[in-house]
């Protein structure tokens, strides 16, 4: 006979059994979710670390779009470094955009270094877009700014050219507003070619180089600056070229041409006066065959007259004879004797 006890507490026990897999799989999805969404790990490491964060807390920065990480890491760096800061100051400038990471390790560094440096101030620097941890470091460990060779004119005219070293400092406090290191070398340069020039003869700067540096170093050069200026040490000085000689040579040069441009002036004006003497000869000679053409009809006209007869006609043919023969011998005795 067939037993259907067994088939009814199957059919009596697969409700339960669906139930209790729901009930697992609810869970499972739950505290994935939570994990996922609650950063559980980082509460424990913050809570292990004596910094004190509720969960609460956690989800809210989720909520805000704030990475936890980012904010309790370099919260828990200061607290074990002894530094007492607020979490919602840390995400406030989260949010703004800075770095709070960057910002832990410079009130860290400043701490040990004694710099005094509050959080507030860390902020502003770094929101201000320079690097706060660089600074607090330059500030401990001062940075050496080459300057590109300058050069410089002495009043006795030889050029010099110099090249710089200058050692600084960071000033925290003109971090924010304060001129950067172009401004530095700029007025470094400055200095530099104002003390050049400014010297008798190029001999006094190549003797005393560190005049230059006690002269720019006494311009106060660091004013308005985020930097503080320690030395100023000049690594080279080479002598240039002679300006003075080459602007006398240049002067000599132009000169010259200004004298050529007016000899050359007066040599056309003298061609121009010749040939216009030549013109005026030749229009007086002109004016003489014209009127010797006219003697002969004079001549004639007189003898038709009778104001010239044939006897004075030859009397003045033989004074013209004479004349010309006087003339030619005349001639000859000044080529023999020259």
């Amino acid at each position: 006979m067939f037993n259907a006890l067994p088939l009814i507490t199957m059919l009596s026990a697969e409700p339960n059994v669906g139930l209790i897999a729901a009930i697992v799989i609810g869970v499972i999805l739950f505290l994935i979710l939570f994990f996922s969404f609650i950063p559980l790990g980082l509460w424990i490491s913050a809570a292990a670390s004596g910094v004190r964060v509720g969960l609460f807390t956690l989800v809210g920065m989720k909520i805000r779009k704030v990475r936890p990480a980012r904010i309790i890491n370099p919260l828990i760096k200061a607290t074990k470094a002894g530094l007492s800061l607020s979490i919602n100051k840390m995400e406030a400038h989260y949010l703004a955009g800075g770095n709070v990471d960057r910002v832990a390790n410079a009130l860290i560094a400043a701490q040990r270094a004694g710099i005094p440096l509050d959080f507030e101030k860390a902020c502003a620097i770094d929101l201000a877009g320079r690097d706060v941890l660089t600074a607090v470091q330059m500030s401990v460990n001062p940075r050496v700014i080459e300057t590109p060779v300058i050069a410089a004119i002495a009043k006795d005219g030889i050029e010099l050219r110099a090249k710089a070293k200058v050692t600084v400092r960071a000033n925290i406090d003109r971090l924010v507003g304060g001129a950067g290191e172009e401004t530095i070398i700029a007025r470094v340069g400055e200095g530099i070619v104002t003390t050049i020039g400014s010297s008798l003869s190029h001999k006094d700067v190549l003797e005393n180089p560190d005049l230059i540096s006690q002269t720019v170093l006494g311009k106060g050069l660091d004013a308005g600056t985020a930097f503080e200026i320690l030395s100023i040490d000049i690594a080279d000085v080479d002598v240039g070229v002679n300006v003075g000689a080459k602007l006398q040579t240049d002067q000599a040069e132009a000169d010259k041409r200004i004298a050529q441009a007016k000899a050359e002036e007066r040599r056309a004006m003298a061609i121009a006066q010749e040939q216009e003497n030549k013109a005026e000869v030749q229009g007086m000679r002109a004016r003489v065959i014209e009127a010797e053409a006219e003697v002969p009809k004079a001549m004639a006209e007189a003898f038709r007259n009778g104001n010239l007869g044939i006897m004075d006609y030859y009397r003045m043919k033989n004074m013209m004879a004479d004349t010309d023969m006087r003339e030619a011998i005349g001639k000859t005795t000044t080529t023999e004797e020259n």
